[in-house]
């Protein structure tokens, strides 16, 4: 059973087979979070889906206090070690690699990807994460894409991460069917709530994803659950 600890935005500490894998590092930032620092967080692995600022602010940082091995694409592993860090595994879409007894699986995401300069940060990724017992799909930001209709055939998911605040990804109607699509009961809601644009009504989420018998987790800032 995975452990997860929300850590707002999109970002969240996942714990699997006892691996600390920490997603998408954005904590400093965020006007929501209130009592979490970032040496607080244990981390093994740091997987990052794309470089906009609201997924990668704290990632240089977080990286060096817990020397975690970052999983990301070309683009982003490559501006990692112009910083002066190595410990990088460079990936892109339809690539698996396997560390420390877990599973990644780079697939696709529909979204956009740029530092915060505007330079290039190369294709936005999600990732399925599998363990012994566990297999979960973090999407990074993205629409709702047919794409996701083939993790059903490969996977058999435990849960996923799914975004859905809407405006800059898809929202929670579009994120219900997602979960239909890749086969997942249990969602854990992201990239919602943070900003202005991207507020929801969270009773009519959960109603949405109810109607399509699939859970859906809201977890609150700094709470930890299992999944």
């Amino acid at each position: 059973m995975a452990k997860i600890w929300y850590l707002g935005h999109s970002c969240f500490q996942l714990e699997i087979d006892g691996v600390k894998i920490v997603v998408d590092p954005f904590i400093t930032g965020n006007p929501l979070v209130k009592d979490i620092t970032l040496t607080d967080i244990e981390a093994d692995l740091i997987l990052v889906t794309h470089s906009h600022g609201d997924h990668i602010l704290d990632l240089m940082e977080l990286a060096k206090n817990t020397n975690a091995q970052i999983i990301s694409n070309f683009e982003i592993t490559t501006w990692v070690e112009n910083q002066g860090y190595s410990n990088v595994r460079p990936m892109n879409i339809g690539g698996n690699y396997s560390t420390k007894g877990i599973d990644f699986k780079v697939v696709v995401a529909n979204h956009s990807s740029s530092f915060p300069d505007g330079t290039y940060g190369g294709n936005p990724v999600g990732f399925i994460i599998s363990g012994k017992s566990d297999c979960l799909y973090y999407a990074g930001d993205t629409g709702l894409t047919l794409d996701m209709k083939l993790i059903k055939d490969d996977f058999d998911l435990t849960g996923a991460f799914l975004p859905i605040g809407d405006n800059f990804t898809m929202g929670y109607e579009d994120a219900a069917k997602a979960a239909t699509f890749c086969g997942a009961k249990t969602v854990i809601g992201m990239h919602y709530d943070t900003f202005g644009y991207i507020e929801i009504d969270h009773n009519a989420a959960k109603e949405a994803f109810e109607k399509r018998k699939v859970t859906l987790l809201l977890p609150s800032i700094n709470e930890k659950l299992d999944l």
